[in-house]
């Protein structure tokens, strides 16, 4: 477990952007916490690191919102689900070339791959937000590590 305290959205963008830098195609990134916290302002530095052009917007009633870059952004809300086993097709997108981010992962957890990286964001004050890192299989571990080496986090 690795963790980072934000105290600004430019922070929010800047850690999101480093870790935009290692990901790979397939990386499944998932987000958790209250509303307003800062995980759509999170994806948006993902999609500055992946050269997306497009306004980076929560798809919360769309579900998914595509974006091209260097690589596929596939940006998921899964707040509006409420069943778990619901087949939505996630599995064609866990299981491509893009990055998938998925906000409220709670609510599609069986449907998730167990190799992924989880962030939960937690609120500390109006401006200090925690970002707690979970890696969950070796590339993400190795991301962490990277990122921890970058003293980006701790």
């Amino acid at each position: 477990m690795y963790e980072i305290k934000v105290t600004s959205e430019n922070d929010t963008i800047n850690v999101a952007y480093m870790l935009g830098k290692h990901l790979f195609p397939g990386s499944i990134i998932t987000l958790e916490g209250e509303l307003g916290v800062g995980k759509t302002t999170f994806t948006k530095g993902i999609a500055q690191a992946l050269n997306i052009k497009q306004v980076i917007n929560s798809p919360t009633f769309t579900i998914i919102k595509e974006y091209d870059g260097n690589l596929p952004l596939y940006h998921m809300d899964a707040y509006r689900i409420d069943d778990d086993n619901e087949d939505l097709g996630f599995e064609e997108y866990f299981y491509g070339n893009g990055i998938c981010v998925i906000e409220w992962p709670q609510r599609i957890r069986s449907q998730i791959p167990q190799e992924r990286l989880e962030i939960n964001f937690y609120l500390i004050d109006n401006d200090i937000r925690l970002l707690v890192f979970k890696p969950y299989g070796k590339q993400y571990e190795k991301i962490c590590e990277d990122l921890q080496y970058e003293k980006i986090i701790d």
